[in-house]
């Protein structure tokens, strides 16, 4: 980069009161000093000084009165747990349709590293000790090649895999070394979520080291910039995609392209639908999703207070008001993403207080804090529901059993880790062959091991997505735990 620039950029950051990540910039050596600069470009510090003033010390909310929380109306919502069956065979049909008409894309939220799991490896490529040792991207891999199988022989479902940067390039090497799990390369995209500088409690922004701002991924939220960036959007359009779902790869029960989900949004013309599961209980710590003052959105378990947490439904007997757990699985209509340059840049930034290692300014020493010495900032995905008017929004209610398992523990954990996951895998497993009619045992060994994965049965994919096509082991005895092979 021409030094003219440099001055520029320094300038730049000097005026705005930044002009610390110089600090060190003469002492480095030249590549050094591009790398800097290069990174410094990318951001724009006076739009981080905003970002920081508000984040450390947010303007008051006007005094509006407590927010008035209901559950979502029920002309925006459904449930696979009451819907008759030729409803959900309606949904299944017609989202299958699309898929088989190349009308549906998938968004993958992929940035995360594997480090509570005790992998340096990006969370995808994780094997959560199925008996196939399949990882997470091979299984939804396969959901994706078997639901194109069940739309027709031309259906393409294409892949846009966000990545982070330290997991961008070991996610691609992964998915190179695995010939792509059988999907076209051609329809496979890779592409980065943002990042922003970290900042200290008085506002300025820390040097990891003498040559590299300390910065962390924007949060999932900044899947909106980064498609718009990468050329994601561009290439939906290209593509013809007019219904797009977006999920996260930690849930190893993820129907990716699910058609009942498709077909559901589809049929109600909203810009954004979301899975939800039912909350297990009033004091589960999980996000809701419900109507926040005539709009939908996303309220924290820890905004509600106990007696709003325990409220009965008046028209389900037993069963919680508040119920519709967030997943974080989505849909979007193209022609909602397509207006994410008139709104992206004004969703709210979140702040976790963070111990930050950062270069000290005299000495150029790495410091390492002991107790929080700085913020940083993100978006969530949903933030964005507000924006929309309840007939364009809707939800659907899904088992958990059968939807949602997420990985996040390492194993040890009493939830959420990789025994949950391999668990819950296997017992769907065996609820499908048992409910297609085979007869399944236990074998001598496991059954004197009280692990409930070892009662069950490993279906993979490319066998059935989600229990159909098990027809032929009606009668058939088949002995847990076994990798069921076609």
């Amino acid at each position: 980069m021409a030094s003219v620039d440099v001055a520029e950029l320094r300038q730049k950051y000097t005026a705005a009161g930044q002009g610390q990540v110089f600090t060190f910039y003469d002492s480095l050596s030249s590549a050094e000093q591009a790398d800097l600069v290069k990174q410094l470009a990318l951001f724009d510090p006076t739009r981080i000084n905003e970002l920081a003033k508000e984040a450390l010390h947010p303007t008051p909310a006007a005094d509006s009165g407590p927010a008035v929380l209901e559950p979502l109306p029920e002309s925006a919502t459904a449930s696979i747990l009451d819907s008759d069956a030729s409803s959900i065979a309606g949904w299944y049909k017609a989202g299958l349709e699309l898929i088989a008409k190349n009308k549906v894309g998938v968004v993958l939220m992929a940035g995360g590293q594997g480090t509570r799991l005790g992998s340096s490896a990006p969370k995808g490529c994780y094997d959560i000790g199925l008996p196939s040792s399949k990882s997470l991207f091979q299984i939804q891999a396969e959901r994706i090649l078997k639901i194109q199988q069940l739309a027709g022989a031309n259906a393409v479902v294409p892949w846009y895999i966000m990545t982070s940067g330290p997991t961008r390039g070991p996610t691609e090497a992964f998915f190179v070394e695995n010939n792509y799990f059988g999907l076209e390369k051609a329809n496979i995209l890779f592409f980065e979520q943002g990042v922003l500088p970290c900042i200290s409690n008085e506002g300025k922004i820390l040097l990891e080291g003498k040559g590299k701002v300390a910065v962390a991924p924007d949060g999932n939220g900044g899947i909106y910039q980064a498609m718009i960036g990468s050329g994601v959007l561009a290439d939906l359009k290209k593509r013809g995609i007019e219904h797009v779902h977006a999920y996260c790869v930690d849930n190893c029960l993820v129907r990716v392209a699910d058609p009942v989900f498709l077909g559901f949004a589809a049929s109600k013309d909203v810009d954004i639908a979301t899975k939800v599961v039912r909350k297990r209980n009033a004091t589960e710590s999980v996000g809701l999703i419900l109507q926040k003052n005539g709009r939908p959105d996303v309220v924290e378990y820890s905004e509600i207070d106990a007696a709003t947490a325990e409220a009965q439904d008046p028209n389900h007997p037993g069963v919680l008001k508040f119920r519709a757990a967030n997943i974080v699985n989505h849909y979007y209509s193209l022609r909602f993403l397509e207006t994410i340059p008139q709104w992206a840049r004004d969703l709210p930034h979140h702040v976790a207080r963070k111990k930050i290692p950062y270069a000290d300014l005299e000495s150029g020493e790495t410091v390492k804090p002991s107790t929080p010495n700085g913020i940083k900032l993100e978006q969530f995905v949903f933030d964005v529901f507000p924006r929309l008017a309840l007939d364009k929004f809707a939800c659907l209610e899904v088992r958990r059993e059968d939807e949602f398992s997420p990985l996040k523990n390492g194993r040890g954990t009493t939830d959420d880790n990789p025994d949950t996951s391999k668990r819950d895998i296997l017992l769907q497993g065996r609820r499908w062959l048992e409910a297609a009619g085979a007869n399944v045992t236990v074998s001598d060994d496991a059954r004197s091991d009280v692990s409930a994965a070892d009662t069950g049965i490993e279906v993979p994919p490319l066998v059935s997505y989600g229990g159909e096509g098990l027809e032929g082991f009606k009668g058939k005895s088949i002995v847990a735990p076994a990798l069921l092979e076609g």
